[in-house]
C-alpha cells in the first residue's frame, strides 16, 4: 500500500508544481507536470484491479480529489490556436527571385 500512496503523492505534488507554472504564467512547465501526475495517476488506475479492499479504500477517495485538481488545472490551460487563415505579408529582408 505505501507504493501506491508513495504514487498518489507524487501526482500530488506534480499538480502542486502545475498550480505553481500557471500562477507564474509558465504554461508549458504546468503542461508538462499535469502530464506527469496524469501518468501517475494512470498507473494507479492499472494497479487498482490487483489492490486490496483496504487498499482500494485508503487510495480511492484522495485520487479522487488529486484527479479533481488536475482537472481544474487543465481547465486554466490556455487554449492553443493557430492562425490558419491570414494574408501573407512581404518580408522586406527576404530575398526574391529576379524577375524574367
Amino acid at each position: 500500500m505505501d507504493a501506491h500512496l508513495k504514487t498518489l503523492a507524487d501526482a500530488s505534488l506534480a499538480i502542486a508544481r502545475a498550480e505553481e507554472a500557471l500562477a507564474d504564467h509558465a504554461h508549458h512547465t504546468a503542461t508538462e507536470a499535469l502530464d506527469e501526475a496524469a501518468a501517475l495517476l494512470s498507473d494507479l488506475r492499472a494497479a487498482w484491479p490487483a489492490m486490496k479492499p483496504v487498499e482500494r479504500v485508503a487510495v480511492g477517495r484522495p485520487a479522487a480529489d488529486v484527479r479533481a485538481r488536475l482537472d481544474a488545472a487543465r481547465r486554466r490551460l490556455p487554449r492553443l490556436t493557430a492562425l490558419t487563415v491570414g494574408t501573407p505579408v512581404d518580408d522586406p529582408d527576404q530575398e526574391t527571385e529576379p524577375s524574367d
